[in-house]
């Protein structure tokens, strides 16, 4: 990943934190990375929040445009599966008393102004 691509993802991730807490979610964790020494599982979850007594692990797609497609399009069954399985390692590591698990994606589009759009239950 390049640093201007890293730059567009942080701001997008900060742009979907805020967002998520005008919606009154609370964020517990950004940029979470699995414990060293997990070797299979590689990768990170964006954003971990609480919705009341759910946890709402959330991916962030950010993208200036959509020529190769919308920012959701980009969660393949792989990253998917392997989002999942970083969840289940925050949850050992972290507590499991949730109500509910879910998983969101939050795509924020970059033109003239940020537009976020917010899918629940998306994976």
């Amino acid at each position: 990943m390049t640093h201007h691509n890293q730059l567009v993802g942080g701001y997008g991730e900060r742009l979907a934190g805020r967002y998520l807490m005008s919606q009154g979610l609370v964020i517990l964790d950004r940029n979470w990375r699995g414990p060293a020494g997990v070797r299979e599982i590689r990768g990170e979850l964006d954003l971990i929040a609480r919705d009341g007594d759910d946890i709402v692990f959330v991916e962030v797609k950010t993208r200036r445009s959509t020529r190769f497609g919308g920012p959701a399009e980009a969660i393949v069954p792989s990253k998917a599966r392997r989002l999942r399985k970083l969840a289940t390692q925050w949850l050992a590591a972290n507590g499991a008393g949730y109500r509910d698990v879910r998983f969101d994606v939050i795509s924020v589009f970059l033109g003239r102004t940020a537009a976020v759009q917010h899918l629940r239950g998306a994976l």
